[in-house]
């Protein structure tokens, strides 16, 4: 395992937090210990730069104006689109359609592909892991068009039961849809050999990279996926941007999403015929200036060095699990070999709730609850956990406080 030795001298942390003007504020008269980040990552200056710079200077509705605002808007909107491509590998630049987040890419997929593809007895297979996003509209769809929604089951270590998953494969599989990285776990899921598998039957495959995008290297051609969905605010971007990636030759043949402005070539009150990739599926005005900032934030990330971020959110995972092991009656949910930098734990006889509200009296922001997975936490019978999650800001010093805090509160609880 890489550790903070083995880092690029041009990772510091301390220049890094630097970066990021929220980690200056106090709350309760405590310095702000953010340790929130699966749920929402922070956004360095750059980002609030670049949104400011849009609004102040070239702010206008974009593709449809031949005024310089209009171009300026347009080209920097699209430019991330191209930065996009490169952050996830895709091959084409009209394989990414920007939506508002992760959780509408899954829609987009679900009602528009879903609807045409999937029939009577047909099955999707999801994971017992899988956020809301990666449940609801798969339920939603399956009830339309009576299709059948089977589950991948979890270990006890967190991990996914592959035996099980062969099992479930069959030729009715239409769908594998799978979280990456779990974001209530931290577990890395195999996804090239489940993708694999599942186009070993016929199926297609859809990667949920929400938890993924800003810790793992992503490469959709390399894995080979069909679908890959992420949001931008969890990537040190705004929030209200996300992308879908898709393969062009499914989405060329999927029908629109939503029908308006820009998705349309020409429309007459007889008949409207639909737009090229990717614009097909981006009706309407769209989040312009979140989506312009979104590529300083990416920028931000690959200047960094995602190797060594990586790296460092290892050591900090590795450092506080040591630490949290060490508290009476605290058990940590999600034990598998390969996990990213997420620590939910349960402390016997407390309720997380309780945890979180004295935490967040010492300063310290973690996530409470079930974490939008009630069906996993159902599967470790419990309500839900406390969520500690780490970035590329964060400190040992900071772990170090998260400890004292959970013991307090022990002290104080039991």
């Amino acid at each position: 395992m890489e550790t903070l030795a083995t880092l690029s001298p041009a990772f510091d942390v301390s220049t890094l937090r630097s970066a990021f003007p929220i980690l200056e504020r106090k709350l309760n008269g405590k310095p702000l210990v953010y340790l929130d980040n699966a749920a929402t990552s922070q956004k360095p200056q750059v980002v609030l730069d670049a949104l400011l710079d849009y609004y102040s200077n070239f702010n206008a509705n974009i593709h449809r104006g031949i005024h310089t605002l209009a171009e300026e808007a347009t080209a920097a909107y699209e430019s991330t689109r191209d930065t996009v491509k490169d952050f996830i590998g895709a091959a084409r630049r009209e394989e990414i359609i920007f939506t508002r987040g992760a959780t509408e890419a899954i829609n987009l997929v679900a009602f528009t592909w879903g609807r045409t593809h999937l029939g009577k007895g047909d099955e999707i297979l999801i994971s017992g892991m899988e956020h809301h996003s990666n449940i609801v509209p798969w339920q939603m769809i399956c009830e339309e068009k009576k299709a059948v929604l089977k589950v991948i089951p979890v270990t006890d270590s967190g991990e996914l039961d592959m035996d099980a998953f062969h099992k479930l494969l069959s030729a009715r599989t239409k769908l594998v849809a799978v979280v990456h990285v779990s974001n209530s776990l931290g577990t890395v899921n195999p996804v090239k050999a489940l993708i694999d598998a599942a186009h070993a039957v016929g199926a297609l495959a859809l990667i949920d990279g929400a938890q993924s995008t800003v810790h793992l290297d992503i490469d959709v051609t390399g894995m080979d996926c069909d679908f890959f969905a992420f949001s931008g605010h969890k990537v040190y971007g705004p929030t209200g941007v996300g992308v879908l990636y898709g393969k062009k030759s499914i989405l060329d043949e999927m029908p629109p999403f939503m029908g308006g402005g820009e998705m349309i070539k020409e429309v007459t009150f007889g008949k409207t015929t639909y737009n090229e990739l990717p614009y097909k599926y981006e009706a309407g005005t769209p989040n312009i200036a979140d989506t312009v900032a979104l590529r300083s934030a990416l920028d931000f990330v690959t200047a960094t060095s995602k190797k060594a971020i990586r790296a460092h959110e290892n050591e900090l995972l590795q450092y506080g699990t040591g630490l949290l092991e060490q508290v009476p009656g605290l058990r940590i949910l999600g034990r598998a070999k390969e996990k990213a930098s997420v620590l939910s734990f349960v402390i016997d006889g407390i309720h997380p709730q309780d945890v979180g509200v004295l935490l967040d009296n010492q300063g310290i922001a973690v996530r409470t609850g079930h974490h939008c997975t009630q069906p996993l936490m159902d599967r470790f019978g419990v309500p839900g956990t406390v969520r500690a999650s780490f970035a590329m800001y964060n400190t040992k010093e900071e772990i170090d406080r998260l400890f004292a805090g959970v013991s307090k509160a022990v002290k104080m609880l039991l």
